[in-house]
């Protein structure tokens, strides 16, 4: 008896051959696309934080290695200007103008919980327009600055020292001036901002 010759067709009733299923895309490199993409829209917010950072770490590694801490008054501290700026080397367990002072430990869980609600509410805050990502930069930036002295020191070391004749301005940092310019910064860009309706066409 003949075999069946090769490519025949299959007998009348047989169970037709399942097609095959396409082998699945890999989806790590579209995640990973995914995740540099949204990195980047907000690089403009991270250059200019990590700018500020590491500014203001430097400039306090800087006093640190001049200057003993406690270092203040006339003898202890580097005149830049006379009777208008000069260098100073102190501790501050608070926040500005020595607020809350003795909570350093209290004020970086602040600090967590700041960075922590900016990152979970960032598009509502309109962290995606370049825009406010400014602002954002020079807050976040000098958050972490400030936080990172609490870490290791216990204390935030200011060193900047402003005098207008008798008027002594708190001593702070540069991580100090960045916060209070992002935040100025981010209310009036804020206030310039559409009305939600109208953004809307309402």
């Amino acid at each position: 008896m003949e075999s069946p010759l090769k490519g025949s067709a299959a007998p009348p009733g047989s169970p037709s051959p399942a097609p095959a299923s396409p082998s699945p895309a890999p989806a790590a490199p579209a995640r990973a696309v995914s995740v540099l993409h949204r990195i980047l829209a907000y690089r403009r917010f991270w250059i200019l934080a990590l700018v500020i950072f590491g500014l203001d770490q430097l400039t306090k590694q800087w006093i640190d290695a001049r200057l003993p801490l406690g270092s203040y008054g006339p003898g202890a501290r580097i005149e830049i200007f006379p009777s208008f700026l000069y260098f100073v080397h102190v501790g501050n367990t608070g926040a500005a103008w020595s607020m809350f002072s003795g909570n350093s430990l209290g004020l970086a869980v602040l600090a967590f919980g700041t960075l922590a609600a900016l990152f979970f509410w960032r598009r509502h805050l309109g962290l995606r327009q370049t825009t406010a990502q400014i602002p954002f930069g020079l807050l976040c930036g000098g958050i972490v600055g400030n936080l990172v002295d609490r870490l290791i020191h216990g204390h935030v070391i200011d060193f900047i020292d402003v005098h207008f004749g008798n008027y002594v301005y708190p001593t702070f940092n540069v991580a100090d001036s960045a916060i209070c310019i992002g935040v100025f910064w981010y209310i009036l860009w804020s206030l310039k901002q559409p009305a939600y309706g109208e953004a809307a066409g309402s």
